[in-house]
């Protein structure tokens, strides 16, 4: 098993006054408080469309994933524009605020996937965020387009001192020509990736261990643990820190162990998303707490 790792600090990463002001609250005010985060997504409503809430339906209303972020100690949470617009002034000072600035619907297919601007750096500061969030899809037949509007974004963010965060996703007819969009080069790729086009924090989802030979060489025949595989891309994400994804809801073995997995292996934190909310509010905290429990072993 892996032991503790070093993993990226404020101290290694080349960022304005502003930038690291912001950070910093969410490092070390916030959540742990330790310099790893737990982040709370909650941009769900628009990528995927209500059927996230059926699971349980007091999450349909936002206020319930404020509360929650609230009561359980978030480092942050993030979402699109209508959200924090309409439901983050009750809630400003409490909880720091990740906004979302670009998003689409899952309706059509993601052979082409873009992601348009749905708010702006500006919408950030003038809402009080301590960080922008972005989706790039890596291998997208649109990826031009889309390299295009993030370095837009990101000369905005470092015009306003605003820390930027990419979702940073491998899609398309390619990808899935080359062993998925969860496979490890795929991952891993999206990691280097992100990295090179400036981003502070990238949100990864975990890797898929699979030998598939579709991948290119001499990814068929890396034989990695889970640990191992998400240190592979957190080495390749260089000095940007990485959050892992939750992705869909798992027991609660399972995202414990995902916990730990993930913090050995050096990420600076995680963004669950349904794996808590779709929880009731009481379970929903009790493994909040369990998760915070682990993420104060490891400090940055």
């Amino acid at each position: 098993m892996l032991t503790k790792v070093q993993r990226p600090t404020l101290d290694d990463l080349a960022l304005s006054p502003g930038k690291r002001a912001r950070l910093h609250r969410m490092l070390y005010e916030y959540g742990p408080a330790n310099g790893t985060l737990l982040l709370l997504p909650i941009d769900q409503g628009l990528e995927h469309g209500p059927v996230d809430f059926f699971d349980n339906p007091d999450s349909l209303d936002p206020e319930y994933e404020y509360k929650l972020a609230i009561d359980g100690n978030y480092s942050g949470i993030a979402l699109h524009f209508g959200l924090a617009a309409k439901y983050f002034y009750k809630h400003a000072g409490k909880i720091p605020l990740l906004l979302k600035i670009n998003g689409k619907t899952n309706i059509p297919s993601d052979d082409d996937a873009f992601s348009p601007l749905t708010g702006s750096v500006e919408d950030a500061v003038r809402l009080g965020a301590d960080a922008v969030g972005y989706t790039l899809y890596v291998g997208s037949p649109r990826q031009g387009d889309d390299i295009a509007q993030l370095t837009r974004v990101r000369e905005e963010c470092d015009r306003y001192g605003m820390p930027l965060v990419v979702w940073s996703y491998p899609r398309g007819k390619a990808v899935k020509e080359k062993g998925g969009q969860e496979s490890l080069y795929a991952i891993d790729y999206a990691a280097r990736v992100a990295c090179e086009m400036g981003a502070d924090i990238v949100k990864l989802n975990e890797p898929k261990l699979t030998d598939s030979d579709k991948q290119p060489k001499p990814y068929p025949t890396i034989q990695l643990t889970e640990a191992e595989a998400i240190r592979k891309v957190v080495t390749s994400a260089g000095r940007t820190l990485v959050l892992l994804s939750g992705g869909s809801k798992v027991g609660d073995e399972d995202l414990l162990r995902k916990t730990r997995a993930a913090m050995e292996a050096g990420v600076t934190g995680l963004i669950f998303g349904r794996n808590l909310w779709q929880r009731r509010r009481a379970d929903a905290l009790e493994i909040t707490n369990k998760i915070q429990q682990i993420l104060k072993e490891y400090s940055a």
